[in-house]
């Protein structure tokens, strides 16, 4: 399995609104190139977190897939805990009670 790759923010990533709203262009054309995500302030404090579009998207991915893992293992648990406690019948029985 690979590890995940770090999405630390270095303190050169946080801007004001104000900087990032007077700068737009050039702060765009970074966080495309290093994919990096930027925090912009309002009043001194972390207010929101930007990043490029194709990097936001492959961290959706990421988590859509982790949470489909979650699920599918969380559905097996559950298979596995009617198989210990014998809620299970032989396939030859449903198999014969569905074509009825």
């Amino acid at each position: 399995m690979a590890m995940a790759k770090s999405l630390s923010i270095d303190v050169k990533d946080i801007r004001s609104v104000s900087d990032f709203q007077r700068n737009a262009k050039t702060h765009i054309t970074r966080l495309k190139k290093t994919k990096a995500p930027m925090v912009l302030t309002v009043n001194g404090s972390a207010a929101i977190v930007v990043q490029d579009a194709a990097t936001y998207q492959d961290l959706r991915d990421r988590i859509d897939a982790l949470e489909y893992e979650r699920d599918v293992i969380a559905a097996i648990r559950v298979g596995l805990a009617d198989v210990e406690a014998g809620r299970v019948h032989p396939v030859r029985e449903v198999m014969a009670y569905r074509g009825r």
